[in-house]
């Protein structure tokens, strides 16, 4: 399968003219959605192993119906379940980290100040949160030189509610340290983050790698692909589940979730035909869920899901995904406790969805 992209020439324009590349061409790439990639090419699936021994083969016999538990969030992206049980959720438009009760669902903020969201990009500032006990770690991406703003892309540990420190450049060493797929953009798309081995693991879905990083900020080229966008991280002891968007135009086949470890070869797929999957998360007996954004709109390279096709699934042992629920506008990600999947959508609401996972599990 072909795919059109821009000419590699495109960024010597940039370069010459950093402020138009974000008014004329890098508003259309990256329009409120994630980045397109260049290339169809596919991991080859050399490797048969079951990953999911513990999941059912069908749906949940009875998920609950999706229910909102928030709304105004003001540019919802990355979450994580931090100190004392809460969601922590990314505010891009804002540079906010907010904090919400799930048993009252009060708001509180976390911390604040991080570099916001460039309006005419769409896409960035703030884009995901992890903690290593109670400290949390934000990823900044899309902002910078390059953007014309002096702000880092990096990885910013949470000093305090005004505070931050960053810890790890991962624009300067993207743009050191270059990947072999087709890419306009030299810092990259620094898209989740999750804790790995007392350190981090981060995705780019524009230079279609996994970063390793540790918390005195070392930063190593784990996991080098073909041009699949990845996006969403879980861990289960030393494999690392990642979900993939897949190249434009984004076909349900090419929305998967595959699984490697930090010395395998190959990343074989745990399942597949979900579009635009933009997270994945574990569930009650190692059950496996994943997010899809919807259908691709078809508007062009970067564009996202038409409204309201977003969907919750669940995957199953055959190598397929069941639907948990349905109608979810724009996701952008997941958190699951016990057996209540959380959901936080682009459009700045939080929904919840009960009873996600099959099985004599309990609560």
């Amino acid at each position: 399968m072909l795919t059109k992209c821009l000419s590699l020439k495109a960024p010597v324009y940039f370069f010459k003219n950093p402020i138009l590349s974000v008014t004329k061409l890098i508003s259309f790439l990256v329009l409120l959605g994630l980045l397109f990639s260049c290339s169809s090419n596919e991991l080859t699936d050399e490797e048969t192993e079951s990953v999911l021994s513990a999941s059912s083969s069908k749906a949940a016999s009875s998920p609950g119906t999706p229910q909102m538990m928030y709304e105004g969030i003001v540019g919802g992206a990355g979450s994580a379940i931090g100190p004392g049980g809460d969601l922590f959720v990314t505010e891009t438009l804002t540079g906010e980290i907010s904090r919400f009760n799930l048993k009252t669902w009060e708001k509180t903020t976390f911390a604040s100040g991080f570099p916001t969201m460039i309006p005419a990009v769409g896409i960035g500032g703030a884009m995901d949160i992890a903690f290593i006990g109670g400290t949390g770690y934000v990823i900044v991406s899309l902002v910078g030189p390059f953007f014309g703003t002096p702000d880092v892309v990096g990885i910013y540990r949470i000093d305090g509610p005004n505070s931050f420190t960053v810890i790890a450049d991962l624009g300067a060493f993207s743009e050191a340290n270059p990947p072999n797929t087709s890419y306009f953009l030299p810092m990259g798309v620094q898209y989740a983050i999750e804790t790995y081995k007392g350190g981090f693991l981060v995705t780019d879905g524009h230079h279609n790698r996994v970063l390793h990083v540790t918390t005195s900020g070392e930063i190593t080229e784990m996991r080098a692909f073909p041009n699949i966008v990845p996006t969403g991280l879980a861990v289960s002891g030393n494999k690392i589940y990642m979900a993939e968007t897949g190249p434009v135009p984004h076909y349900p086949e090419d929305g998967k979730v595959v699984y490697f470890t930090e010395n395998s070869t190959y990343a074989p797929p745990v399942a597949s035909g979900a579009s635009m999957l933009v997270d994945v998360e574990f569930g009650l007996g190692q059950s496996l869920f994943a997010l899809s954004q919807g259908t691709w709109n078809g508007l062009g390279e970067g564009s996202e899901a038409f409204e309201n096709t977003g969907a919750l699934v669940k995957a199953n042992q055959d190598g397929t995904f069941s639907e948990i629920a349905t109608g979810l506008d724009r996701p952008t990600s997941l958190e699951i406790v016990k057996n209540t999947a959380y959901v936080v959508t682009r459009d700045g609401e939080i929904w919840s969805v009960e009873d996600i996972a099959s099985g004599p599990y309990g609560n």
